[in-house]
Parts: structure tokens; C-alpha cells; sequence
């Protein structure tokens, strides 16, 4: 039996859940899940999931992890979205899909 924890993903005024094996990807649970990270610009010029772009950000709502890579620990520390390639899933976790991003999201207000 896979241990599983939830996702409750915010997209502008829609709430959905997904409930995902514990370690996996969190870019890839929410492409499987058919919800995009990216914005209109980057769905189709992206790096993959390599943390060398940082177009797949989202913004966390609540429980969310430190970062580990270092792209996204420079993403954390200026206030920008979190790459979305580079968490596990290692907890339940609310994050917000960013859907009026061009690029990298807007700076924090």
C-alpha cells in the first residue's frame, strides 16, 4: 500500500484535490492531474523539470516545504513562486496555480 498525502490546489476561484504517493514530484503530479504550472508563454518552451527555467512556480497557501535546490532557494528567499519541479510531495500541501503569469509571476506585493 502507497502512502499518499493531499494536494488542495487553488486556480483562481476553483478548488481541487489530488491525492499523490508520497515523494513524488510535484510538477509532474499536477501535469499527470492535467493542471499546468506554466503560463501561457512557457507550457510549450520550458526546461523539463531541470530547475533552470523557473517557469513551472507556484505559490504556496499553506505547509510548505524548505527548499533544497538552489534555484528555488533564491526563488523562496525574493519572495517568488516556488519551482514546482523541485518538491516532493512530502506532506499535505495548498498551493496556488498563478494563472496571470507571463513568465516567472508577479513580484510580491
Amino acid at each position: 500500500m502507497t502512502h499518499t498525502h493531499e494536494l488542495t490546489i487553488l486556480i483562481d476561484d476553483e478548488t481541487r484535490r489530488l491525492s499523490v504517493p508520497a515523494g513524488a514530484n510535484l510538477r509532474r503530479a499536477l501535469l499527470e492531474a492535467g493542471i499546468s504550472p506554466y503560463g501561457a508563454v512557457t507550457r510549450s518552451v520550458n526546461c523539463g523539470g531541470r530547475g533552470l527555467c523557473a517557469t513551472c512556480g507556484v505559490q504556496f497557501e499553506a505547509d510548505e516545504p524548505e527548499p533544497i535546490h538552489w534555484h528555488d532557494k533564491l526563488a523562496k528567499a525574493g519572495g517568488y513562486p516556488r519551482l514546482s519541479c523541485q518538491i516532493s510531495v512530502d506532506r499535505p500541501m495548498t498551493i496556488r496555480i498563478l494563472t496571470d503569469k507571463l513568465v516567472w509571476g508577479k513580484l510580491p506585493r
